[in-house]
């Protein structure tokens, strides 16, 4: 099979409270969810119809065998998911307080290591990243060896004529302080990749660790000058901005009452592949896009909660937003 969307790196088991607006000291009950950026965005994509597969590792464990689960029930491509022996599948908790903006997370089991820092490049299936639509990444999964280098060996493989051939390599730039010794550090390890990389995704901490300090629109020079052909800068309450070289878009905010922010950037993500698989104008992606996220931060997990094109599209409509002429025939003609 050839994945529309193929991603690779994190994935954990998520625990959120079933009690909101409260710290973790004092939650009663929780709910296990799939979790992990790269993870999230092939659930998302797949649930806009698109053939997602992920590249990662669990423990050899109860949880493990969750994740597998809930990848099958999402329709996203286990193949390419390995246990580790000696290491256990990642936990991730959260506290959910959405009157004062806080999603602060806690991560178990990822220190000194985790399962889906151990990709090794020998272990790829080049053939597979080669060939797919979308390869996506983070730069979490550069943090350290040896995923490092498989991360590395994955974007090498990776053909640069892909814009002509609607092709994309995405960079999430989701850089998390707690998995690196510096922001130098990181920065230099992005430096590797970018030449490599046709669209890269982050907001303005994100892009200040990969390209410097400065406006949106020095940041997205920056990345263009890098290598990268579509950089994407999230404004926060502005919204999100996309840029290439000849084209500028802006997509405002879409208003919602947030519950939970921590999926929205997953769901964007997803949303963004199948706009770009759908050969949409970059307007109308970000959009499409921007909406996605917006309904995934109105609800409480992240897998569990990415929408349909029928919700995207009927969010669109009502906040009077264009709405993709082609989304439906895209869906319908996707395969799982």
């Amino acid at each position: 099979m050839t994945h529309e969307l193929l991603t690779i790196g994190r994935i954990s088991v998520d625990i959120y409270p079933n009690d909101i607006g409260v710290g973790l000291e004092d939650v009663e009950s929780f709910g296990k969810y799939l979790g992990g950026s790269p993870s999230n965005v092939a659930v998302a994509a797949a649930r806009h119809g698109r053939r997602t597969g992920v590249i990662t590792r669990t423990g050899d464990d109860p949880f493990g065998a969750y994740l597998h689960r809930e990848l099958r029930r999402f329709n996203v491509d286990d193949s390419f998911v390995t246990p580790v022996a000696g290491l256990q599948t990642p936990a991730t908790f959260c506290a959910i307080k959405p009157a004062t903006d806080e999603f602060p997370l806690y991560f178990y089991g990822r220190f000194p290591t985790a399962p889906d820092l151990q990709i090794k490049a020998e272990e790829l299936d080049l053939d597979a990243i080669r060939k797919a639509g979308i390869f996506w990444s983070t730069v979490t999964g550069l943090s350290q060896e040896p995923s490092r280098s498989a991360h590395i060996a994955a974007h090498e493989a990776r053909p640069r004529t892909e814009l002509a051939e609607g092709q994309f390599t995405v960079l999430d730039l989701d850089y998390r302080p707690m998995f690196w010794a510096s922001e130098e550090e990181a920065r230099a390890e992005v430096a590797k990749i970018l030449p490599h990389v046709t669209v890269a995704i982050g907001n303005d901490k994100e892009c200040a660790v990969a390209v410097g300090e400065g406006t949106p629109d020095e940041q997205a020079d920056r990345l263009l000058v890098a290598g990268v052909e579509i950089a994407v800068v999230k404004l926060g309450p502005e919204g999100v901005m996309a840029k290439t070289r000849t084209e500028r878009v802006v997509s405002a905010p879409v208003p919602v009452e947030t519950l939970n922010g921590l999926g929205a950037g997953d769901s964007f993500g997803g949303a963004f592949c199948h706009g770009l698989l759908s050969g949409w104008p970059l307007a109308q992606v970000l959009d499409y896009a921007n909406a996605a996220g917006a309904i995934v931060a109105s609800r409480l997990s992240c897998a569990d909660a990415m929408p349909t094109p029928d919700e995207v599209t009927s969010l669109l409509a009502e906040r009077g937003r264009a709405v993709p002429g082609t989304v439906q025939l895209a869906t319908e003609g996707a395969a799982l």
